[in-house]
């Protein structure tokens, strides 16, 4: 994949709800962007959102709506794991710190050869493996 921004599940949640405009505007911005092909995300990072969406966010969403939301996000490229990827993520939590799910998030990025993760819960300006954490909304 080429170099390209990566978006973490926070950035889908903001781009969804309604409570923060300034966010969500900011939010929607980014996703348009990914739906353009200019940013990726990974299957954990969709499976993060729709489970939020389902159990978590008030209002849940139906499976419907959500479906369609997925559907609205299908032309994003989406990096996959495998074993690699896990073990990747094991070292991201070895050398960082950091919970072995932002580990896969890390290593997600550093697959797509992302330069920048877009996330508000991971340490802006922080680098993890080349790959620098920028919050949009700070």
């Amino acid at each position: 994949m080429s170099s390209r921004d990566f978006l973490d599940t926070n950035i889908l949640l903001c781009a969804y709800s309604p409570v923060d405009s300034r966010k969500q505007k900011i939010a929607d911005e980014l996703v348009t962007r990914a739906v353009l092909g200019e940013l990726v995300i990974s299957a954990q990072v969709l499976a993060e959102f729709a489970s939020v969406l389902l159990h978590k966010v008030s209002p849940t969403k139906t499976p419907d709506e959500v479906k369609r939301i997925v559907d609205v996000l299908g032309p994003i490229s989406v990096v996959v794991p495998d074993g690699d990827m896990v073990r990747r993520a094991v070292e991201a939590h070895a050398a960082y710190g950091i919970h072995f799910y932002d580990g896969m998030i890390v290593a997600a990025a550093e697959r797509a050869g992302c330069e920048k993760i877009w996330s508000e819960d991971f340490n802006p300006g922080q680098e993890y493996f080349g790959v620098t954490v920028a919050d949009p909304f700070s």
